[in-house]
């Protein structure tokens, strides 16, 4: 019914001089659980349905979601897009989407079987004890969802995708001033650790308690994956020819030229097993491919649709969003060296352990600053000394990504509210961050 449905809205709109429709019928099974002080205080189910329409009408281009599944009001939806696409301006520079059919690789690890059985309340319970063996309380999020996605469009395309999500995320505190940070994600509950998380972040809260105060200049800064990942998460949104185009991007002009060490590379993988947004195929139905934006510190390539890749006279990369071409999951390659003897590089630096309100004053150049947060810590002579508190990272980004001086090989998958798009990164290495203190 809703698959016939979406066939039905697409075919009245090409009857109707629709040039491109694409259609993505949504069914969302979304679990949530938050934990506070130790316990557990809510729990929740939604079932969410979304038919989403997007059309080009003689280039002007119109966006809209269907909630009530009945013919009359797709009819009115149909009725309404042609309406409203008569009142806005033209996008001359429009060149269409993907012409299928096309052939697609399956992606691993993108379903658990065991989804509708999973006993989160004890995953989570597990997280929260493993925490207490040493902080005092913790605090968090408990989040798992199952999507099933259906990809209809005027360019000869059909295809389902059915995949599940976990995200687990607790902050543990010692005392007031000391607090330990950590989550895991992924697609299916095989290496979903929530003790060995709850751990970490029991073991930060206690190593921070009792913070001098941060002093302001020039560190070698290692930062765990959970502080590195809102970074990487504006370096994957930097490489969108979007972003580029509307002067939000600090890789204006920077195609073939070196903007980062020799010792850092940079995939946007929508391949890879067990990631976060991992799929076979993109927003217009295009197979999605590993891309290499950035190669041992040379970039290589800006993220292109079907239609921005027209415009530029390359190919698209696999990577639509219909209007905005967007990343799917970042990852940056892994280390060689473990992360104690990364430590042990440092002869005077920080550990920053986690950031909050990282903020860009200018995009065009890269110029941001984020407040580290959790536990921050000196290290002198390649040994972590002890706690501090009250600084601020204020750098620019093409400065931090040409200064990475060496990486773990503890890579991680982070999610978080300040990283949307999943970032895969190791503890990264970086020689004269420039720290300031907040303004209080």
């Amino acid at each position: 019914m809703e698959k016939e449905l979406a066939k039905h809205i697409c075919k009245k709109l090409i009857g109707r001089g629709a040039n491109d429709v694409v259609i993505s019928l949504v069914n969302l099974d979304a679990k949530q659980i938050k934990f506070v002080n130790n316990g557990i205080v809510k729990t929740g189910t939604e079932y969410l349905k979304s038919l989403n329409v997007f059309a080009n009408i003689k280039n002007r281009l119109v966006s809209t979601t269907l909630k009530d599944f009945s013919e009359k009001s797709a009819d009115q939806l149909v009725r309404n897009i042609l309406d409203f696409a008569k009142n806005i301006h033209e996008k001359k520079d429009y060149y269409g989407i993907a012409k299928g059919p096309f052939k697609y690789n399956k992606v691993n690890d993108l379903y658990d079987k065991n989804y509708d059985n999973a006993d989160l309340v004890d995953l989570t319970e597990r997280g929260i004890n493993a925490s207490l063996e040493n902080a005092k309380r913790a605090s968090g999020i408990m989040e798992a969802s199952n999507a099933n996605i259906y990809l209809y469009t005027s360019g000869n395309v059909e295809v389902e995708q059915e995949g599940t999500h976990f995200y687990f995320s607790i902050r543990s505190f010692y005392d007031k001033e000391s607090s330990g940070h950590k989550t895991i994600s992924g697609r299916t509950l095989k290496n979903f650790n929530t003790e060995k998380t709850g751990k970490e972040s029991g073991l930060i809260a206690k190593d921070a308690k009792n913070p001098a105060e941060g002093n302001p200049g020039k560190f070698d800064v290692i930062l765990d994956p959970l502080a590195s990942a809102p970074l990487f998460d504006a370096v994957g949104s930097s490489a969108s020819i979007f972003n580029v185009e509307a002067g939000t991007s600090f890789f204006t002009n920077k195609l073939n030229k070196k903007i980062a060490s020799n010792k850092f590379t940079l995939y946007d993988d929508p391949t890879i097993n067990d990631g976060l947004n991992s799929t076979f195929f993109d927003a217009e139905g295009f197979p999605t491919r590993k891309n290499t934006i950035i190669k041992n510190g040379v970039f290589r390539t800006y993220l292109h649709n079907t239609s921005t890749a027209k415009k530029y006279k390359t190919k698209t990369t696999g990577n639509a969003g219909l209007v905005s071409p967007e990343p799917t999951n970042i990852v940056i390659e892994n280390g060689k060296i473990s992360r104690e003897k990364l430590i042990r590089e440092v002869k005077s630096g920080l550990l920053i352990t986690n950031v909050w309100y990282t903020r860009f004053t200018n995009y065009a150049t890269g110029d941001f600053s984020t407040i580290p947060r959790d536990g921050i810590f000196v290290i002198k002579n390649g040994s972590i000394e002890g706690p501090i508190k009250n600084i601020r990272i204020s750098d620019n980004m093409l400065r931090i990504l040409l200064n990475i001086k060496d990486k773990a090989n503890d890579i991680q998958q982070i999610r978080s509210w300040e990283a949307e798009i999943p970032v895969i990164t190791p503890s990264i290495l970086v020689k004269n961050v420039n720290i300031t203190r907040p303004v209080l």
